[in-house]
């Protein structure tokens, strides 16, 4: 395995590498933020009193979850300190916590998580997933979104962009293998990001190719087996 990327040496210029990887697809980093936010907030259905962004990064998602999700608390985590310092200039009012083995935020309706995991070395991931169990509310959901190891383009892109040095993509397989040792169980999964924005006429059709392993991305969605 590479050597684990330090996420403090790219918050200076984070979006602008996002946008050079993925400019073959969407020339917003925003995009990704919208599309995935959305998702999410189509299949809630219940009231969310607290939201909590795992692997929150600069923040990049925050006011997005702040607009599908007015009123709710958001607090965000990372083990990045220099990516939690932009986060908290540009979100006032948001509570950002460094990740680290005493952390203490309590306990959410929804935990967000998009792009974390294969960051996560494989031998960390269980105890991850376990955290977060831990840290959702007995009705609570987790939403976990990842890259498609099946898309090559997808490979390609983090192969070449410096802060994925560190990654190792797992398959749905996976994360839904790691669910279940958490003592979670899926309630939901897809594929997703096959229609780039400029075709946008063309995406209400991805709600009708979510199992199709051909998409840029992944979700899972998860809950807390019942006690």
């Amino acid at each position: 395995m590479s050597k684990k990327v330090d996420f403090d040496d790219f918050t200076g210029n984070y979006n602008e590498l996002l946008r050079e990887s993925t400019q073959f697809f969407s020339s917003s980093e925003e995009y990704f933020a919208k599309y995935k936010i959305g998702l999410v907030r189509g299949q809630i259905n219940k009231p969310v009193k607290r939201i909590l962004e795992y692997g929150c990064g600069i923040g990049r998602n925050i006011r997005y979850l702040q607009e599908a999700f007015p009123g709710s608390e958001i607090v965000g985590t990372d083990i990045s300190e220099a990516s939690l310092s932009i986060a908290a200039s540009e979100n006032p009012g948001v509570l950002f916590e460094k990740e680290c083995a005493d952390t203490d935020v309590g306990v959410f309706d929804l935990i967000f998580v998009a792009g974390v995991f294969h960051h996560i070395p494989p031998s960390d991931r269980v105890a991850a997933s376990k955290l977060l169990e831990k840290r959702l509310t007995n009705d609570g959901v987790l939403y976990v979104f990842e890259h498609n190891p099946y898309n090559p383009v997808t490979r390609k892109i983090v192969n070449n962009c410096p802060y994925d040095a560190d990654a190792v993509l797992l398959k749905p397989s996976e994360l839904l293998g790691l669910f279940e040792r958490a003592e979670m169980v899926a309630s939901g999964q897809g594929y997703c990001l096959f229609i780039p924005p400029k075709f946008s006429w063309l995406a209400p059709l991805e709600k009708y190719l979510e199992w199709l392993p051909l998409g840029g991305q992944y979700w899972v969605k998860a809950t807390r087996k019942s006690i």
